[in-house]
């Protein structure tokens, strides 16, 4: 195929991405889901699911193998715009404002999931590697599959929060706190199961780490005060400081890809180390272009994740692992999350609540299950699992909410409110009700 063509098919099929992701992204809300089942059903349909099962001549015309990197490379890019934003929103100064109960419950809806997701990976490891872990199930593989049941996905739990009217009430206050934590804790391990993944030699390994850390501490010691005063103690245009911070994201996430890991971890160190407006504050002329460019371009990963998803070859195995992963993805996650709210005093509907809003995964679970197909930590039928689990337990969201409220009024519950937005809740656990 000619240069020539291969944009044309490139720009052609840009034009059905985009079209077909957004227009599912309005049904989903339609149906009170969150934009990004839409588009990540869309994904998969334009994949070997759908597309490619009853019409393989028409998904061959529109993604032909020649410009799948250029989808791939844009994808990519997609994630470091998006995850730069998500590293510059995380605020972890939430801690000093309601450390324990934020603290526990993140611990318990991270740590439980965490040894279940091992624990299950360790008990069942022939039937893994048959669906696609691999083989011998190293330690990476191991705790990788602890992760994929730990995740939370805050940028989706923050629109379920808004979209059901919990942004000042206890439970979404301490949920989305909590949920910013547990991702930290779930980025951590990642990078240790990635640094693992590329090789068992020890120098090497060691060498890579050293590296790691090292670039971190550049990044957090170094860049805040350099961007600071390159971008913030002079005027600047925003146009003109949201395109160098961007450039200043690809840049860390070339060297995070350098160093063996995923663009994704340099992007949200990116995010983490820009400098703050005074009092703390996000600059909203710099978080609109951010999150309007990344929700343009996310389309591009959702069907590059979808290409590699094949529901249609699930045998019976695996739709029972399909099974088994997402009741107990949704039962650690509303268990645990439950369990540490009853510990701090919060009352019994708004734990369930808390812990029913922690077992949203969405896009996050996508961008960890994206790394690990990367670096063969998860492959085939195992990762058509985990995708559809990660969808699955985003879908019941809204459901298991619904039947919580339910719950609360026909007992007649008050709703607990933690405050006006902006109004720091009391520090420590609520009191027990009596």
């Amino acid at each position: 195929m000619s240069p020539d063509a291969m944009v044309t098919h490139f720009v052609g099929a840009s034009a059905v991405v985009m079209v077909v992701a957004h227009a599912a992204g309005r049904c989903a809300r339609w149906l009170r889901q969150p934009v990004i089942v839409g588009q990540l059903v869309a994904g998969i349909a334009l994949g070997p699911t759908l597309l490619g099962a009853l019409a393989p001549g028409a998904a061959r015309r529109l993604f032909p193998p020649e410009i799948a990197p250029m989808l791939n490379a844009l994808s990519q890019l997609a994630l470091v715009v998006f995850l730069f934003a998500v590293g510059y929103e995380l605020d972890l100064s939430i801690l000093k404002r309601r450390a324990r109960t934020v603290v526990t419950v993140s611990l318990a809806a991270f740590l439980v999931p965490l040894a279940a997701g091992t624990g299950a990976a360790l008990l069942f490891r022939e039937e893994l590697v048959r669906l696609g872990a691999p083989t011998g199930m190293p330690v990476s593989a191991v705790l990788f599959l602890g992760v994929a049941l730990s995740i939370t996905a805050v940028p989706v739990l923050t629109a379920v929060v808004r979209e059901n009217g919990l942004t000042g009430s206890l439970p979404g206050v301490i949920a989305l706190s909590a949920a910013g934590l547990v991702d930290v804790m779930g980025w951590t391990v990642l990078i240790g199961a990635l640094i693992d993944a590329g090789g068992h030699d020890g120098p090497h390994w060691a060498l890579r780490l050293l590296l790691v850390l090292l670039f971190t501490a550049a990044m957090l010691l170094g860049a805040r005060p350099l961007l600071r005063r390159l971008l913030w103690r002079r005027a600047r245009d925003a146009s003109y400081r949201a395109a160098v911070l961007v450039g200043f994201a690809c840049a860390s996430a070339w060297v995070t890809s350098a160093l063996g890991l995923h663009v994704i971890f340099g992007a949200l160190l990116a995010g983490v180390v820009v400098p703050r407006e005074a009092g703390g504050t996000l600059d909203p002329g710099l978080v609109r272009p951010l999150t309007e460019v990344s929700g343009l371009l996310l389309p591009f990963f959702f069907v590059v994740s979808g290409s590699n998803v094949a529901v249609g070859g699930l045998d019976g195995s695996g739709l029972t692992a399909l099974v088994a992963v997402t009741l107990l993805a949704v039962l650690v996650k509303v268990g645990s999350g439950w369990g540490a709210a009853r510990l701090c005093g919060v009352g019994r509907d708004d734990a369930r609540t808390i812990g029913v809003l922690l077992s949203t995964r969405g896009l996050t679970e996508l961008i960890v299950l994206n790394a690990g197909l990367q670096a063969g930590l998860v492959s085939g039928p195992l990762y058509t699992v985990l995708v559809l689990m990660a969808l699955a337990t985003t879908v019941l969201t809204q459901p298991l909410l619904i039947l919580v409220r339910r719950g609360s009024r026909a007992k007649g519950a008050p709703v607990t409110y933690a405050g006006p937005p902006g109004r720091p809740a009391p520090s420590g656990c609520p009191e027990r009700p009596r």
